[in-house]
C-alpha cells in the first residue's frame, strides 16, 4: 500500500468496501485535524471527552457516510472534514450552553483578568463585534467566523463556502468584513 495513493483512489476503494483504504484515509486525516483542533474547544466546553476524542469521533461518523461525500478535487475531503469538525465544535458550545449550571466556584478561584481577546480589543469592542456579527447574513457570518476566528486559508474557505476559487472566497470574506465594519459603526 502506497502512502502517496491519491485521496480519490482511497475514497473509491473505501466506497467499494475496502476497509484498508478507509484505515489509510483515517490515518491520513486524523493527525491533520487533531493538530488544527487542539485548543479550539475550551476546557469549560468539554465534558468527559477531550478534543482528540472529538476529532476521532468526527472522523468515524463522517467515514461511516463516506458514500454521500462528493469529491470535487484535491483538498476537498480535508476541507469537508474540517467543516464537519468546526460544526461539531460549535455543537459542543451549544450543548454547553444548554447544560444546567454546576457547582458555584469560590470567588477566590475565579481568574478576574480579561481574556487575551478582551485585552486585545476591549470588552466594548468585543460586544459591538458580537452584535454586528448577529446582524449579518448567515453566509457573511460564516465567512468571517471561518476566516477570522477559525483561521481558514482562502482555499479552505472556498471549500467551506462552496466558492469556485480561493480568490472568490477572498472577495466574499472581504465583502463580509466590510459589512461587519458597517454594522459595528451602526451599532
Amino acid at each position: 500500500m502506497n502512502d502517496s495513493e491519491s485521496t480519490l483512489t482511497l475514497l473509491e476503494r473505501a466506497r467499494a468496501g475496502d476497509r484498508q483504504a478507509l484505515d489509510l484515509l483515517f490515518a491520513r486525516y486524523l493527525p491533520l485535524l487533531r493538530r488544527w483542533a487542539t485548543g479550539r474547544l475550551p476546557r469549560w466546553a468539554r465534558d468527559l471527552a477531550d478534543t482528540h476524542d472529538l476529532v476521532q469521533e468526527t472522523l468515524l461518523q463522517t467515514f461511516r457516510k463516506i458514500d454521500t461525500f462528493e469529491y470535487r478535487g484535491e483538498g476537498a475531503l480535508q476541507a469537508y472534514l474540517h467543516q464537519v469538525l468546526v460544526n461539531r465544535i460549535r455543537e459542543e458550545f451549544r450543548k454547553t450552553a444548554r447544560r444546567p449550571e454546576g457547582t458555584v466556584l469560590d470567588e477566590g478561584q475565579v481568574d478576574p483578568s480579561p481574556s487575551p481577546l478582551e485585552e486585545a480589543i476591549g470588552q466594548q469592542a468585543l460586544d459591538r463585534y458580537e452584535r454586528a456579527l448577529e446582524r449579518l447574513r448567515p453566509a457573511e457570518r460564516d465567512a468571517i467566523v471561518a476566516r477570522v476566528e477559525m483561521g481558514f486559508s482562502y482555499d479552505e474557505l472556498a471549500a467551506a463556502l462552496g466558492k469556485p476559487t480561493a480568490e472568490a472566497a477572498r472577495k466574499a470574506a472581504r465583502r463580509a468584513l466590510i459589512r461587519l465594519v458597517e454594522e459595528m459603526d451602526r451599532g
